[in-house]
C-alpha cells in the first residue's frame, strides 16, 4: 500500500520558508534594529581573575567626547542581583547558598571578563575611548582555576566566606545497594578523564537595546533571546521590582542560541537603567572576544566512575563521582545541568544499582550553565566510553557487550534508578541498523587498508538515549486575517532550527492551504502573555502538538462559518487551497470572505494547548570511523553513520540539520574544541585564533536515518531532536579515535579534544620514544 505524504503537513520534506530572508541579507537581528537618538555602550571589564579593587576619578571619562553616563557598582546597587533558583536539595535535605551575579561589581571581581563600569556615549568607539581614561587600583589574589583541583586542601577560595570552593554537593542513586553489587562483581571496570569546557559560539553574538517611556514608566527591551517571557519574568521582578506588564520584550532574529541565548546577561538590566536615566535608547553590542569571555560557557566536569560486572559481562551497578565546574557565580540554571544529566546515568542499559556523588565547585572562571544538550551530553559520554572499556577489559565485542545490557522491549515500560520513565525502545534494533550501514563486519578489511598507506584506523560507536520536551505545555493561537492569511502566535523562539517551516507545516495540514500563507509571531511579551521558550527540544513534540491542535480549532470554526454562508452543514464542508467549498459541488467561499463574514473576531481564533506529564525519550547509535596519521597525529573522519529513533519525523530536511548541526558540536569537542585559561585566570582560548572550532574538511559525508518507534507520551508520538546529534556524536568519534590507539598501540585512553598534539604524544610514549 502506497502512502501519501501531505504536501505541506506532517512528514512532508518542506524546504524552509525562512532562508529566503537569511540568504539575501534580509534577516533582521538585534543590532540591525535602528531607533532615533540611539546612544551606544560599552562594558569595562576585569583583566583580572580575582583582585579587589577600587575605582579612582571617573571625572575624565565623564568629560570626554561624546560621553552621556559612567555606571558602576555603586551606580547599580539598587538593582537585583541575577540569581539562581536551580539548586537541588544536598543529602542533608538542605539548599546550598548562591553566589549570586551582581549587575556590576563592587569592590572584588572574581573572573577575567567580570563587569566594572558601563559606558554610554554617541558611539561605541567613544564609550571604549573613555573606559580607558577610568584608573582602577587592584589588588590581584591567586585564583582558582583548575576544576579538579578546586577542592584540594590549600586550594585558593574563591569566597572565602564559604570556608570551601563546594558550590554544593548531590547525592543520586541508593550508595548500600551499590556497595553490595560491587563486592559481588566478578570484575570492577573504571575510568577516568574530564569533560572539556565548551564556548558555544553562535554567528551572532549577543546585543540589547532599551528604550524608556517616561510617561508611562515602561520600558522595552530588544534582544537576541531563547524565550521573552523569562527574560520579562526576571528583569522585571527579580531585577528592577516592577510588574511584568511595564516591560516589553521583544526578540527579533536570532543567529543561534544553543543554550546560553537563554540566559538574562548584566548588559541586558544595564541598557535599561541608562536608558532610563538618559531619557534616550541604548544598545550595547559585544565583540567576539566578550562572547569568549563573559557568556555562559559549557560542560567542565571532571569525572571517576566504575562498573560492576558479573561473570557474563552484564552491568550490575554503575558508581560515578563528578566535580561540576560552576565558574566564578551561580549561572541561571548552573546547578541544574550536572543534576538532570545525571538523571540519565544508566542510558540504554538495564543497571540496577547507581551511586552518583556531584561535588559542585566554584572556580574563578566564566560562569558554566546549559549548553547544546545540557547534562546529557555529559552523561552518554561517560557511559559510553566506560562500556567501551568494559568490552575491552572482558573480550567482548563492543556490540556485544551492549546486545547483553540493553533494556529489552518487553521490559517497557521501563523506571531507571533515577526514576526516569521510559515508555518504548527498541535499541538492538538501531544499533544493529547502524552497524549493517556502517559496514562494521568490514573495518578490518578497511583498517589493512589504510595501513598499506602508513595510517591507522578506528571504528567507535556510541548507543545514547536522552530526555527532552519535559513536562508542561506550549500554547498555540492561530487567527484567519482578513486577506484569508493566517497567524500563528507561540511562545517558543527560533533560533536557527526552521520553526516557521514546522510550525507552518502543522498548520497548513489542517487548514489545507500553502505554507507561505501563513505567518509565525514568536519573540514578544505583547504578543503572549506567557510562553516557555526554547530549550530542551521542547518546541516541536510540546508546541508543535498545541500548534496542530490550534489549527483544527480554526479549521471547526471556518467550517461553521462557511456552513452559515453557504446554507450546509458543517460536515459538508471542506478545506481546499485556501477555500472552504461543499464537498462534490463549485459552492464555494475563499478564505478573506470567510474572514469578512465572522460576527465575533473570536470566530476566527483557533487555541491548542497540549499537557505533557512526562519527558519523551529519543534514542539512537552514532557510528564513526577516524583515520590517524601516527608521524603528525592528525585525525580524520572518514566516515559516519547515524541510526536514530525520534519516535515522528516532521520534516525529514529539518531533522537531517538539526543533526547535522549536532553532529559539527559533538565532533569539535571530541576533537578540536577546548576553553583553556592558564594558572593566574587569563582566557587562553579568547579568539578563534586559539580556540579550535571544527572546520567544514573535519567532516565525511553523514549518512542518516530514522528507525522510529512512536513515544506513548506525546500525542503525535514526536520524541523531540534538536539535542541528540550532540549527545550521540562526542562519544562515537572519541570510542573511534580511541580504537584507533589501542588497536596499533595499546593506548586505552586520551584526554578531550583529541588534539594532534595529544595523539603524537601518546603514540610517542606508547612506542617507547617520548
Amino acid at each position: 500500500m502506497t502512502v501519501l505524504t501531505p504536501k505541506f503537513g506532517m512528514g512532508a520534506s518542506v524546504l524552509r520558508k525562512e532562508d529566503q530572508n537569511f540568504i539575501t541579507g534580509k534577516g533582521r537581528y538585534t543590532d540591525d534594529v535602528a531607533v532615533e537618538d540611539v546612544l551606544h555602550a560599552h562594558v569595562l571589564r576585569s583583566p583580572m581573575a580575582k583582585a579587589k579593587f577600587t575605582i579612582g576619578s571617573l571625572d575624565a571619562a565623564r568629560a570626554a567626547p561624546g560621553v552621556h553616563l559612567v555606571l558602576t557598582g555603586a551606580d547599580t546597587a539598587h538593582l537585583g542581583n541575577l540569581k539562581s533558583g536551580a539548586m537541588q536539595k544536598q543529602p542533608d535535605g538542605k539548599f546550598a547558598p548562591t553566589k549570586d551575579i551582581p549587575i556590576l561589581c563592587r569592590e572584588r571581581v572574581q573572573y577575567v571578563g567580570d563587569a566594572i563600569a558601563f559606558i554610554v556615549a554617541d558611539s561605541r568607539s567613544q564609550a571604549q575611548d573613555a573606559a580607558e581614561l577610568i584608573e582602577i587600583d587592584f589588588e590581584d589574589e591567586e585564583p582558582a582555576v583548575d576544576t579538579a583541583a578546586a577542592l584540594d586542601d590549600g586550594a585558593p577560595l574563591v569566597w572565602p566566606d564559604l570556608g570551601s570552593n563546594r558550590a554544593f554537593l548531590y547525592h543520586v542513586g541508593d550508595k548500600a545497594k551499590s556497595e553490595a553489587a560491587f563486592a559481588k562483581a566478578d570484575r570492577v571496570v573504571e575510568t577516568s578523564f574530564k569533560n572539556n569546557r565548551l564556548v558555544s559560539n553562535y554567528m551572532e553574538p549577543r546585543a540589547a537595546l532599551a528604550e524608556w517611556d517616561a510617561a508611562s514608566e515602561h520600558f522595552t527591551l530588544t534582544t537576541g533571546s531563547q524565550g521573552v517571557h523569562s527574560m520579562q519574568e526576571i528583569l522585571a521582578k527579580q531585577v528592577f521590582g516592577i510588574r511584568k506588564d511595564k516591560l516589553r520584550v521583544i526578540t527579533p532574529d536570532v543567529g543561534g542560541g544553543f543554550g546560553p541565548k537563554t540566559f538574562v546577561y548584566r548588559e541586558y538590566a544595564l541598557v535599561m537603567e541608562a536608558a532610563k536615566r538618559l531619557g534616550r535608547p541604548v544598545k550595547w553590542t559585544g565583540d567576539r572576544t566578550e562572547h569568549f569571555m563573559t557568556d555562559a560557557q559549557g560542560r567542565d566536569n571532571v569525572v571517576k566512575a566504575e562498573m560492576a560486572l558479573d561473570k557474563d559481562g552484564r552491568f550490575l551497578a554503575l558508581r560515578v563521582n563528578l566535580i561540576a565546574n560552576m565558574g566564578a557565580y551561580i549561572s541561571q540554571y548552573g546547578p541544574f545541568i550536572p543534576f538532570v544529566g545525571v538523571s540519565m546515568s544508566t542510558g540504554v542499559y538495564d543497571i540496577r544499582a547507581l551511586d552518583v556523588t556531584i561535588d559542585g565547585v566554584y572556580t574563578n572562571t566564566c560562569p558554566v550553565d546549559a549548553y547544546r544538550g545540557a547534562g546529557r551530553p555529559e552523561a552518554a559520554f561517560l557511559l559510553e566510553k566506560l562500556v567501551d572499556e568494559c568490552a575491552r577489559q572482558t573480550g567482548l565485542g563492543r556490540d556485544e557487550i551492549r546486545r547483553r545490557n540493553f533494556i529489552r522491549p518487553e521490559q517497557f515500560p521501563y523506571t531507571t534508578q533515577t526514576g526516569r520513565k521510559y515508555d518504548v525502545g527498541e535499541f538492538e534494533g538501531h544499533m544493529s541498523l547502524c552497524m549493517e550501514r556502517a559496514g562494521w563486519a568490514d573495518f578490518d578489511k578497511r583498517a589493512e587498508e589504510a595501513a598499506r598507506r602508513g595510517r591507522i584506523r578506528g571504528i567507535g560507536m556510541a548507543t545514547y538515549i536522552e530526555a527532552c520536551a519535559f513536562a508542561g505545555s506550549e500554547p498555540a493561537h492561530v487567527t484567519l486575517n482578513g486577506d484569508g492569511t493566517v497567524t500563528l502566535a507561540i511562545g517558543t523562539q527560533s533560533n536557527g532550527q526552521g520553526h516557521a517551516t514546522a510550525y507552518a507545516q502543522f498548520v497548513a495540514e489542517k487548514l489545507n492551504i500553502d505554507i507561505d500563507r501563513i505567518t509565525v509571531h514568536q519573540g514578544d511579551t505583547n504578543v503572549l502573555d506567557k510562553g516557555g521558550g526554547t530549550g530542551g527540544s521542547r518546541s516541536i513534540p510540546l508546541g508543535g502538538v498545541s500548534a496542530s491542535r490550534a489549527g483544527e480549532d480554526l479549521a471547526e470554526k471556518i467550517r461553521k462559518i462557511a456552513a452559515d454562508e453557504l446554507e450546509a452543514s458543517a460536515a459538508d464542508i471542506e478545506l481546499a487551497d485556501g477555500t472552504a467549498r461543499i464537498v462534490g459541488t463549485d459552492r464555494s467561499l475563499d478564505f478573506s470572505a470567510i474572514a469578512k463574514a465572522a460576527r465575533q473576531p473570536d470566530d476566527l481564533k483557533g487555541f491548542g494547548e497540549f499537557v505533557q506529564d512526562e519527558a519523551t525519550y529519543p534514542n539512537g547509535t552514532h557510528i564513526c570511523e577516524v583515520e590517524i596519521d601516527p608521524a603528525t597525529g592528525g585525525t580524520l573522519p572518514v566516515g559516519y553513520w547515524i541510526v536514530d529513533d525520534f519516535g515522528a519525523t516532521v520534516n525529514p530536511v529539518l531533522l537531517a540539520g538539526q543533526v547535522h548541526g549536532g553532529v559539527a558540536q559533538g565532533a569539535g569537542q571530541a576533537l578540536t574544541e577546548d576553553t583553556v585559561y592558564s594558572e593566574d585566570g587569563q582566557l587562553v582560548t579568547a579568539t578563534f585564533m586559539d580556540y579550535g572550532m571544527p572546520r567544514a574538511d573535519l567532516f565525511p559525508d553523514i549518512h542518516f536515518e530514522t528507525r522510529n518507534v512512536p513515544s506513548t507520551t506525546n500525542a503525535m508520538g514526536i520524541k523531540g531532536a534538536g539535542e541528540a546529534g550532540t549527545i550521540g556524536s562526542t562519544p562515537a568519534v572519541h570510542n573511534a579515535v580511541v580504537d584507533a590507539l589501542w588497536r596499533a598501540y595499546g593506548i586505552n585512553h586520551i584526554e578531550m579534544p583529541a588534539t594532534p598534539l595529544r595523539i603524537w604524544s601518546a603514540i610517542q610514549e606508547a612506542s617507547g620514544e617520548g
